[in-house]
């Protein structure tokens, strides 16, 4: 079982988004994006890395060798296939036809973001790489406290356990827990995995 981090923006929700809770079954369509494209960069804990080539077709398509088949951002280089890509997972409702991923939600984290002005008075805003801080829910909201300003709610990030994958995540959830592949979540009540992700998933 795979578990990888995953970012869902707030406005992807709120425009055409379900809501779902820790443990539920979901479905969503990925894209594998820049890091530095998603909120002006700065992600640490969130970051996936990919391995695997690039195929073009009606999208970009990544086949990582664990298993997880994700779009590919146009920012993103590919690389052959053989070194590895390191970027961000995203829910992305409205790039096209992309291969939608199935699995478990383990934890739910409410991203704050911080922004400044692009200039003195300027009244526009712009995220401050890096700034964010991250709030542990049982349940993604609908809707957002957009606040405006220095500080607003951005989305959330999401562990999601996809079966027949294998992540960089599963690899440090089995040597915490001293588990073999395949049971990085067995026995585990669902709020002491919850707490163990949250753990795992810091700025």
């Amino acid at each position: 079982m795979g578990l990888w981090h995953v970012f869902y923006a707030d406005w992807q929700m709120e425009c055409c988004g379900t809501p779902f809770s820790v443990g539920d079954e979901v479905g969503w369509p990925l894209l594998f994006q820049d890091a530095g494209d998603v909120l002006g960069g700065g992600w640490r804990d969130q970051l996936t890395e990919l391995v695997g080539p690039v195929e073009q077709g009606a999208g970009r398509v990544l086949r990582d060798g664990s298993g997880l088949v994700v779009g590919v951002g146009e920012t993103v280089a590919a690389s052959g296939g053989s070194a590895p890509l390191v970027g961000l997972l995203t829910v992305e409702t409205h790039g096209g036809r992309l291969p939608e991923i199935r699995g478990r939600v383990r934890c739910v984290q409410v991203v704050t973001q911080e922004y400044a002005e692009t200039g003195p008075g300027s009244r526009t805003w712009e995220p401050v790489p890096g700034r964010r801080s991250l709030r542990s829910v049982d349940a993604c909201p609908k809707w957002f406290d957009g606040g405006g300003g220095a500080r607003s709610e951005a989305g959330v990030v999401v562990t999601l356990e996809v079966p027949d994958t294998d992540s960089g995540l599963s690899h440090t959830v089995r040597r915490i827990r001293g588990v073999p592949p395949g049971a990085e979540t067995a026995g585990l009540p669902s709020d002491a995995l919850a707490k163990l992700l949250t753990e795992l998933s810091t700025t």
